[in-house]
């Protein structure tokens, strides 16, 4: 699934998409928390919190809009993978600082790298036809909140 996650263009496949795992998704955040800890940041607490209230939140926002069942599993999975352009922006941040045009056009970048992978392989999953702008934004709102975690 990284790979469908580093290629937003790319159409995903079905059955990638249904599997859950759980050990992509845990690393990323462990990463995304190590460069935020390495960059001065302790905020360990918040990515948890606030990854876990989006997940619910999406899961029960998506299970209102698709006719299928949507899976917790496939959420976590899918918003946990999906992270990882946010990891690479806080991969960044030790070095530059992000609070700056630059910053900001680079941050704006990640966001919609993130939000539109996972509205992609949301709609996939959930056969969603023609739903991905209903999708894409409240993606990029969660997506943004930990893009502010890592510029503040």
């Amino acid at each position: 699934m990284t790979l469908t996650v580093l290629n937003p263009f790319r159409t995903p496949e079905a059955a990638a998409v249904q599997d859950t795992d759980y050990a992509g998704p845990l690393a990323f955040c462990l990463a995304f928390g190590g460069f935020l800890l390495l960059a001065g940041k302790v905020h360990f607490s918040y990515i948890y919190g606030i990854g876990v209230f989006g997940c619910l939140s999406v899961w029960a926002l998506l299970s209102l809009m698709s006719t299928t069942e949507v899976s917790l599993g496939t959420v976590v999975t899918v918003l946990g993978y999906c992270i990882l352009p946010m990891v690479g922006l806080s991969g960044i941040n030790v070095v530059l600082s992000l609070q700056g045009y630059i910053g900001t056009a680079l941050t704006s970048l990640a966001i919609m790298w993130c939000s539109l992978s996972a509205s992609k392989l949301f709609v996939t999953a959930l056969s969603m036809d023609h739903q991905q702008p209903l999708v894409v934004y409240p993606c990029a709102l969660l997506y943004g909140v930990f893009a502010l975690i890592t510029i503040f």
